[in-house]
Protein backbone atom coordinates (compact mmCIF):
# COMPACT_ATOMS: atom_id res chain seq x y z
CA UNK A 1 0.00 0.00 0.00
CA UNK A 2 1.54 3.42 -0.66
CA UNK A 3 1.54 5.92 2.10
CA UNK A 4 -0.44 8.36 -0.50
CA UNK A 5 -3.29 6.20 -0.30
CA UNK A 6 -2.63 5.15 3.22
CA UNK A 7 -3.12 9.24 4.15
CA UNK A 8 -6.15 10.46 1.55
CA UNK A 9 -8.04 7.87 4.69
CA UNK A 10 -6.05 9.98 7.24
CA UNK A 11 -7.34 13.12 6.16
CA UNK A 12 -10.95 11.96 5.83
CA UNK A 13 -13.94 12.48 8.58
CA UNK A 14 -14.68 9.40 10.74
CA UNK A 15 -17.52 8.78 12.77
CA UNK A 16 -15.06 7.07 15.55
CA UNK A 17 -14.62 10.03 17.02
CA UNK A 18 -17.71 11.74 17.47
CA UNK A 19 -17.98 12.70 21.54
CA UNK A 20 -14.43 12.75 21.59
CA UNK A 21 -13.00 12.90 25.02
CA UNK A 22 -8.91 13.86 25.96
CA UNK A 23 -8.04 11.46 28.33
CA UNK A 24 -5.13 9.23 27.53
CA UNK A 25 -1.56 10.49 26.28
CA UNK A 26 2.15 9.63 25.00
CA UNK A 27 0.23 7.76 22.48
CA UNK A 28 2.82 6.18 20.45
CA UNK A 29 2.66 2.85 17.99
CA UNK A 30 5.65 0.75 18.19
CA UNK A 31 6.58 -2.32 15.97
CA UNK A 32 5.69 -5.83 17.19
CA UNK A 33 8.67 -8.39 16.96
CA UNK A 34 7.20 -9.08 13.02
CA UNK A 35 5.99 -5.55 11.88
CA UNK A 36 3.91 -7.13 9.34
CA UNK A 37 1.71 -8.70 11.57
CA UNK A 38 2.01 -6.97 14.86
CA UNK A 39 2.36 -3.41 16.51
CA UNK A 40 2.22 -2.57 19.95
CA UNK A 41 -0.02 0.36 21.10
CA UNK A 42 1.54 2.44 24.14
CA UNK A 43 -0.20 5.01 26.43
CA UNK A 44 -1.11 6.34 29.38
CA UNK A 45 -4.30 6.86 31.23
CA UNK A 46 -5.77 8.26 34.38
CA UNK A 47 -7.49 4.88 35.45
CA UNK A 48 -8.10 1.70 34.53
CA UNK A 49 -10.54 -0.12 32.02
CA UNK A 50 -9.04 1.87 28.66
CA UNK A 51 -8.51 -0.53 25.16
CA UNK A 52 -7.49 -0.17 21.79
CA UNK A 53 -10.24 -0.22 18.90
CA UNK A 54 -9.11 -0.63 15.81
CA UNK A 55 -9.85 -1.48 11.73
CA UNK A 56 -8.36 -1.64 8.81
CA UNK A 57 -8.32 1.96 7.03
CA UNK A 58 -10.04 0.83 3.98
CA UNK A 59 -12.17 -1.69 5.78
CA UNK A 60 -13.94 0.23 8.84
CA UNK A 61 -16.43 -2.02 9.46
CA UNK A 62 -13.70 -5.04 10.82
CA UNK A 63 -13.57 -3.30 13.63
CA UNK A 64 -11.30 -5.55 16.80
CA UNK A 65 -10.63 -4.48 20.31
CA UNK A 66 -7.95 -5.41 22.10
CA UNK A 67 -7.03 -4.77 25.46
CA UNK A 68 -3.84 -4.10 27.12
CA UNK A 69 -1.43 -6.86 28.42
CA UNK A 70 0.40 -4.40 30.44
CA UNK A 71 -1.91 -2.28 32.73
CA UNK A 72 -0.35 -0.52 36.06
CA UNK A 73 0.03 2.54 38.29
CA UNK A 74 3.32 4.12 37.30
CA UNK A 75 5.13 6.18 39.47
CA UNK A 76 8.23 6.52 37.69
CA UNK A 77 7.95 9.87 36.72
CA UNK A 78 6.48 11.19 39.95
CA UNK A 79 8.52 14.07 41.89
CA UNK A 80 11.03 14.73 39.31
CA UNK A 81 12.54 18.21 38.62
CA UNK A 82 12.15 19.82 35.64
CA UNK A 83 10.83 22.71 33.46
CA UNK A 84 7.66 24.42 33.16
CA UNK A 85 6.76 25.72 29.06
CA UNK A 86 8.15 29.23 30.96
CA UNK A 87 11.50 27.70 31.73
CA UNK A 88 10.48 28.10 35.70
CA UNK A 89 11.67 25.01 38.24
CA UNK A 90 8.99 22.73 38.75
CA UNK A 91 8.55 19.24 40.91
CA UNK A 92 6.40 17.27 37.93
CA UNK A 93 3.45 15.24 40.36
CA UNK A 94 2.68 12.35 37.61
CA UNK A 95 0.99 9.08 38.83
CA UNK A 96 -0.62 7.57 35.55
CA UNK A 97 -1.87 3.68 34.70
CA UNK A 98 0.82 3.08 31.98
CA UNK A 99 -0.82 0.72 29.24
CA UNK A 100 0.49 -1.38 26.83
CA UNK A 101 -1.41 -3.97 24.06
CA UNK A 102 -0.33 -5.85 21.10
CA UNK A 103 -2.15 -5.87 17.50
CA UNK A 104 -2.02 -9.41 16.33
CA UNK A 105 -2.74 -11.68 13.57
CA UNK A 106 -2.48 -8.24 10.93
CA UNK A 107 -1.85 -7.95 7.52
CA UNK A 108 0.96 -7.46 5.70
CA UNK A 109 1.11 -4.38 3.50
CA UNK A 110 -2.02 -2.84 5.06
CA UNK A 111 -3.21 0.44 6.73
CA UNK A 112 -4.20 0.15 10.04
CA UNK A 113 -6.16 3.23 11.97
CA UNK A 114 -6.77 2.72 15.84
CA UNK A 115 -8.36 4.60 18.44
CA UNK A 116 -8.29 4.13 22.43
CA UNK A 117 -11.43 3.94 24.26
CA UNK A 118 -12.26 4.36 28.00
CA UNK A 119 -13.67 1.14 30.30
CA UNK A 120 -17.20 2.81 29.36
CA UNK A 121 -16.60 2.82 25.30
CA UNK A 122 -16.41 6.33 24.63
CA UNK A 123 -13.37 7.42 22.38
CA UNK A 124 -10.61 8.94 24.04
CA UNK A 125 -8.41 9.90 21.87
CA UNK A 126 -7.76 10.82 18.10
CA UNK A 127 -7.55 8.61 15.31
CA UNK A 128 -4.07 7.19 14.83
CA UNK A 129 -2.51 5.09 11.84
CA UNK A 130 0.48 3.24 10.81
CA UNK A 131 0.86 0.87 8.06
CA UNK A 132 2.71 -3.03 8.08
CA UNK A 133 5.46 -4.52 6.19
CA UNK A 134 5.23 -6.13 3.69
CA UNK A 135 6.01 -4.34 0.88
CA UNK A 136 8.35 -5.43 -1.00
CA UNK A 137 9.83 -1.61 -1.02
CA UNK A 138 9.71 0.84 1.90
CA UNK A 139 10.94 3.80 3.37
CA UNK A 140 11.81 5.40 6.72
CA UNK A 141 13.26 8.52 8.09
CA UNK A 142 16.49 8.20 10.21
CA UNK A 143 16.81 11.28 12.85
CA UNK A 144 18.23 11.41 16.25
CA UNK A 145 19.15 14.29 18.83
CA UNK A 146 16.21 16.89 18.59
CA UNK A 147 16.46 16.90 22.29
CA UNK A 148 12.56 17.98 22.78
CA UNK A 149 12.66 20.87 25.76
CA UNK A 150 9.08 22.35 26.23
CA UNK A 151 10.36 25.63 27.10
CA UNK A 152 12.03 25.65 23.91
CA UNK A 153 9.82 24.38 21.28
CA UNK A 154 12.02 25.05 18.06
CA UNK A 155 13.86 21.99 19.21
CA UNK A 156 10.94 19.93 18.39
CA UNK A 157 9.07 22.31 15.78
CA UNK A 158 12.64 21.66 13.81
CA UNK A 159 12.80 18.11 14.12
CA UNK A 160 9.36 18.02 12.79
CA UNK A 161 9.53 19.80 10.24
CA UNK A 162 12.89 17.61 9.10
CA UNK A 163 10.67 14.83 8.68
CA UNK A 164 7.91 16.23 6.77
CA UNK A 165 10.71 17.20 4.49
CA UNK A 166 12.37 13.87 4.17
CA UNK A 167 8.75 12.32 3.27
CA UNK A 168 8.14 15.21 0.86
CA UNK A 169 11.65 14.58 -0.87
CA UNK A 170 10.62 10.37 -0.60
CA UNK A 171 7.28 10.63 -1.97
CA UNK A 172 6.04 9.53 1.61
CA UNK A 173 7.72 7.43 4.12
CA UNK A 174 5.93 4.58 5.88
CA UNK A 175 7.40 4.73 9.53
CA UNK A 176 10.54 6.72 11.46
CA UNK A 177 13.74 5.23 13.05
CA UNK A 178 15.11 7.38 15.41
CA UNK A 179 19.13 7.03 16.85
CA UNK A 180 18.49 8.95 20.62
CA UNK A 181 18.01 11.83 22.46
CA UNK A 182 14.78 12.46 21.43
CA UNK A 183 13.52 14.37 24.73
CA UNK A 184 16.07 16.57 26.34
CA UNK A 185 15.58 14.90 29.99
CA UNK A 186 13.72 10.94 29.58
CA UNK A 187 12.55 11.63 33.37
CA UNK A 188 10.50 14.73 32.29
CA UNK A 189 6.90 13.12 31.42
CA UNK A 190 6.19 16.82 30.37
CA UNK A 191 8.68 16.09 27.71
CA UNK A 192 7.09 13.09 26.38
CA UNK A 193 3.64 13.83 26.02
CA UNK A 194 4.28 17.23 24.29
CA UNK A 195 6.63 15.27 21.80
CA UNK A 196 3.55 12.61 21.37
CA UNK A 197 1.29 15.20 20.74
CA UNK A 198 2.82 15.89 17.57
CA UNK A 199 0.25 14.90 14.50
CA UNK A 200 3.32 13.08 12.76
CA UNK A 201 3.66 10.42 15.64
CA UNK A 202 -0.46 9.83 15.09
CA UNK A 203 0.53 8.77 11.35
CA UNK A 204 3.18 6.31 11.57
CA UNK A 205 4.74 3.65 13.43
CA UNK A 206 8.13 4.76 15.14
CA UNK A 207 10.67 2.91 16.10
CA UNK A 208 14.18 3.93 18.24
CA UNK A 209 16.59 2.92 20.92
CA UNK A 210 17.49 4.89 23.84
CA UNK A 211 20.13 7.60 24.01
CA UNK A 212 21.46 9.28 26.98
CA UNK A 213 19.45 12.26 27.17
CA UNK A 214 16.22 10.07 27.59
CA UNK A 215 18.18 7.89 30.31
CA UNK A 216 17.96 10.90 32.59
CA UNK A 217 16.21 13.07 34.83
CA UNK A 218 17.40 16.64 34.80
CA UNK A 219 20.49 17.46 36.13
CA UNK A 220 21.53 13.55 36.09
CA UNK A 221 19.49 13.64 39.33
CA UNK A 222 18.39 10.31 38.10
CA UNK A 223 19.32 7.96 35.50
CA UNK A 224 17.48 4.49 34.39
CA UNK A 225 16.48 2.85 31.55
CA UNK A 226 12.73 2.84 32.84
CA UNK A 227 12.16 6.52 31.40
CA UNK A 228 12.52 5.17 27.73
CA UNK A 229 11.12 2.09 28.75
CA UNK A 230 7.85 3.15 30.23
CA UNK A 231 7.30 5.68 27.80
CA UNK A 232 6.87 3.35 24.71
CA UNK A 233 6.38 -0.19 24.20
CA UNK A 234 8.82 -2.07 22.61
CA UNK A 235 8.83 -5.65 21.98
CA UNK A 236 10.04 -7.91 25.12
CA UNK A 237 12.39 -9.82 23.43
CA UNK A 238 15.36 -8.31 25.18
CA UNK A 239 18.08 -9.48 27.83
CA UNK A 240 18.83 -9.13 31.78
CA UNK A 241 17.01 -5.37 32.64
CA UNK A 242 17.12 -4.38 29.13
CA UNK A 243 13.63 -6.16 28.06
CA UNK A 244 11.60 -3.76 26.35
CA UNK A 245 14.92 -1.18 26.40
CA UNK A 246 17.33 -3.26 23.70
CA UNK A 247 14.90 -5.29 21.87
CA UNK A 248 14.74 -6.40 17.87
CA UNK A 249 12.29 -6.43 15.23
CA UNK A 250 11.44 -7.34 11.55
CA UNK A 251 10.32 -4.78 9.45
CA UNK A 252 9.43 -6.60 5.94
CA UNK A 253 13.17 -7.93 4.76
CA UNK A 254 15.40 -6.04 7.30
CA UNK A 255 16.31 -7.41 11.19
CA UNK A 256 16.94 -4.03 13.38
CA UNK A 257 18.45 -4.71 16.59
CA UNK A 258 18.19 -1.90 19.45
CA UNK A 259 21.31 -1.45 21.84
CA UNK A 260 21.57 0.82 25.09
CA UNK A 261 24.48 2.72 24.52
CA UNK A 262 24.49 3.28 28.99
CA UNK A 263 24.26 -0.43 29.53
CA UNK A 264 27.90 -0.81 27.57
CA UNK A 265 29.89 1.58 29.29
CA UNK A 266 32.07 -1.23 31.32
CA UNK A 267 33.13 -4.47 29.60
CA UNK A 268 30.70 -6.54 31.70
CA UNK A 269 27.94 -4.28 30.05
CA UNK A 270 29.36 -4.59 26.45
CA UNK A 271 30.04 -8.74 27.09
CA UNK A 272 26.19 -8.99 27.59
CA UNK A 273 25.41 -6.79 24.51
CA UNK A 274 27.66 -8.81 22.18
CA UNK A 275 26.81 -12.13 22.89
CA UNK A 276 23.11 -11.06 22.64
CA UNK A 277 23.52 -9.75 19.74
CA UNK A 278 25.51 -12.76 18.51
CA UNK A 279 22.07 -15.03 19.82
CA UNK A 280 19.52 -12.75 17.44
CA UNK A 281 21.19 -12.47 14.38
CA UNK A 282 22.18 -16.24 14.48
CA UNK A 283 19.07 -17.47 15.40
CA UNK A 284 16.98 -14.97 12.58
CA UNK A 285 19.78 -16.45 10.17
CA UNK A 286 18.81 -19.44 10.87
CA UNK A 287 14.79 -19.22 11.02
CA UNK A 288 13.12 -19.93 8.18
CA UNK A 289 12.31 -16.59 6.79
CA UNK A 290 15.90 -15.11 7.13
CA UNK A 291 16.41 -11.48 7.10
CA UNK A 292 17.67 -9.92 4.00
CA UNK A 293 19.00 -7.39 5.79
CA UNK A 294 20.93 -6.86 9.45
CA UNK A 295 20.85 -3.13 10.67
CA UNK A 296 22.53 -2.64 14.82
CA UNK A 297 21.71 0.95 16.19
CA UNK A 298 22.88 2.00 19.33
CA UNK A 299 22.88 6.01 20.10
CA UNK A 300 26.48 6.60 21.26
CA UNK A 301 28.81 7.37 17.84
CA UNK A 302 31.17 5.21 16.15
CA UNK A 303 33.40 8.33 15.61
CA UNK A 304 34.15 11.21 16.63
CA UNK A 305 33.31 13.34 13.89
CA UNK A 306 35.20 16.88 15.42
CA UNK A 307 38.24 15.09 14.28
CA UNK A 308 37.42 11.43 13.34
CA UNK A 309 38.98 9.47 16.38
CA UNK A 310 37.34 5.91 16.78
CA UNK A 311 34.72 5.38 19.21
CA UNK A 312 32.24 2.83 19.35
CA UNK A 313 33.72 1.56 16.27
CA UNK A 314 36.81 -0.13 17.87
CA UNK A 315 34.31 -2.09 20.44
CA UNK A 316 31.92 -3.13 17.45
CA UNK A 317 33.33 -4.01 14.13
CA UNK A 318 34.92 -7.40 14.96
CA UNK A 319 31.34 -8.65 15.89
CA UNK A 320 29.52 -6.87 13.33
CA UNK A 321 32.10 -9.05 10.37
CA UNK A 322 31.79 -11.97 12.13
CA UNK A 323 27.84 -11.92 12.29
CA UNK A 324 27.92 -9.84 8.68
CA UNK A 325 26.09 -7.06 9.80
CA UNK A 326 25.40 -4.97 6.73
CA UNK A 327 24.86 -1.59 8.48
CA UNK A 328 25.35 0.35 11.61
CA UNK A 329 23.34 3.21 12.49
CA UNK A 330 24.51 5.65 15.69
CA UNK A 331 23.96 9.41 16.81
CA UNK A 332 24.91 11.35 19.55
CA UNK A 333 27.88 13.15 18.44
CA UNK A 334 25.65 15.76 16.56
CA UNK A 335 28.27 15.40 13.56
CA UNK A 336 27.36 13.24 10.40
CA UNK A 337 29.60 9.94 9.27
CA UNK A 338 29.89 7.99 6.95
CA UNK A 339 32.12 5.08 5.83
CA UNK A 340 32.08 2.77 2.80
CA UNK A 341 31.69 -1.18 3.29
CA UNK A 342 34.11 -1.95 6.01
CA UNK A 343 34.43 -5.65 6.22
CA UNK A 344 30.95 -5.83 4.70
CA UNK A 345 29.40 -3.59 7.30
CA UNK A 346 28.81 0.45 6.23
CA UNK A 347 28.15 2.96 9.55
CA UNK A 348 26.69 5.51 9.96
CA UNK A 349 26.01 8.09 12.38
CA UNK A 350 23.25 10.86 11.78
CA UNK A 351 23.82 14.89 12.37
CA UNK A 352 21.92 16.50 15.31
CA UNK A 353 18.33 18.19 14.18
CA UNK A 354 16.84 20.61 17.04
CA UNK A 355 18.99 24.00 15.04
CA UNK A 356 20.41 24.12 18.35
CA UNK A 357 23.09 21.48 19.96
CA UNK A 358 25.06 21.04 16.55
CA UNK A 359 28.57 20.85 16.58
CA UNK A 360 31.67 22.25 14.87
CA UNK A 361 34.57 19.84 13.14
CA UNK A 362 37.85 20.50 12.03
CA UNK A 363 38.83 20.93 8.24
CA UNK A 364 40.62 18.03 7.68
CA UNK A 365 40.59 14.14 9.24
CA UNK A 366 43.02 13.26 11.63
CA UNK A 367 42.41 10.28 11.91
CA UNK A 368 40.69 7.60 10.68
CA UNK A 369 41.49 9.01 7.13
CA UNK A 370 41.34 5.56 5.43
CA UNK A 371 38.15 4.47 6.58
CA UNK A 372 35.59 8.02 7.01
CA UNK A 373 34.17 8.59 3.43
CA UNK A 374 32.18 11.72 4.46
CA UNK A 375 31.44 14.26 7.35
CA UNK A 376 28.40 17.22 7.12
CA UNK A 377 27.46 19.23 9.91
CA UNK A 378 26.31 23.36 9.59
CA UNK A 379 27.86 23.63 13.31
CA UNK A 380 25.60 24.99 16.24
CA UNK A 381 22.25 25.35 13.89
CA UNK A 382 22.13 21.61 12.35
CA UNK A 383 19.22 20.10 11.29
CA UNK A 384 19.77 17.08 9.15
CA UNK A 385 17.86 13.60 8.13
CA UNK A 386 18.10 10.65 5.90
CA UNK A 387 16.03 8.76 3.77
CA UNK A 388 16.04 5.16 4.23
CA UNK A 389 14.89 3.69 1.01
CA UNK A 390 15.23 -0.67 0.96
CA UNK A 391 14.55 -3.51 -2.05
CA UNK A 392 15.70 -6.30 -2.21
CA UNK A 393 18.85 -5.63 -4.02
CA UNK A 394 20.07 -2.47 -1.81
CA UNK A 395 19.40 -0.28 1.48
CA UNK A 396 19.70 3.14 -0.09
CA UNK A 397 20.44 5.76 2.59
CA UNK A 398 20.36 10.03 1.23
CA UNK A 399 21.26 12.46 3.91
CA UNK A 400 19.23 15.91 3.21
CA UNK A 401 19.70 19.17 4.95
CA UNK A 402 16.34 21.26 6.55
CA UNK A 403 16.17 22.46 2.35
CA UNK A 404 15.90 19.46 0.96
CA UNK A 405 19.56 19.44 -0.22
CA UNK A 406 20.98 16.15 -0.88
CA UNK A 407 24.45 16.02 1.40
CA UNK A 408 25.44 12.43 0.99
CA UNK A 409 23.85 8.83 -0.41
CA UNK A 410 25.63 5.25 0.17
CA UNK A 411 23.85 2.57 -0.93
CA UNK A 412 24.20 -0.95 0.97
CA UNK A 413 23.92 -3.93 -1.14
CA UNK A 414 22.94 -7.10 -0.30
CA UNK A 415 25.02 -9.75 0.22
Amino acid sequence: MKQKYLFSFIIACSAWVAGLSQQVSTIVTCPGEDASQSMRISWAAPSHGYYVKYSPVDDSNSVSIVRPETEFRCTTFDGINSKAVDSSDIVENVVMMKCGATLNGLKPDTGYKYVICNAEGVVASEEHYFLTAGAKQWKCCIISDFHAYTPLQHRQDQAMKMIETVADFGGGIDWTLHLGDIVAWGGSWSFWQKLYSSPIFSRMMWAGCIGNHDYMARGYSRTTNEFFKYANYYPNNGYDDEWGVCYHFRYGNVLFVMLNSESMRSEEGLLKAQQWVERVVSDERGSDNPPRYVVVCEHYQWFFGGNGATSQFERWHKVFEYLGVDLALAGNNHIYVRTDDINGTVYVQTPSADDERGMTMEPQLTHNTDLIKCRWTEGEKTVGAMLMEVDDKSINLTLLDRNANVIDTVKVSAK
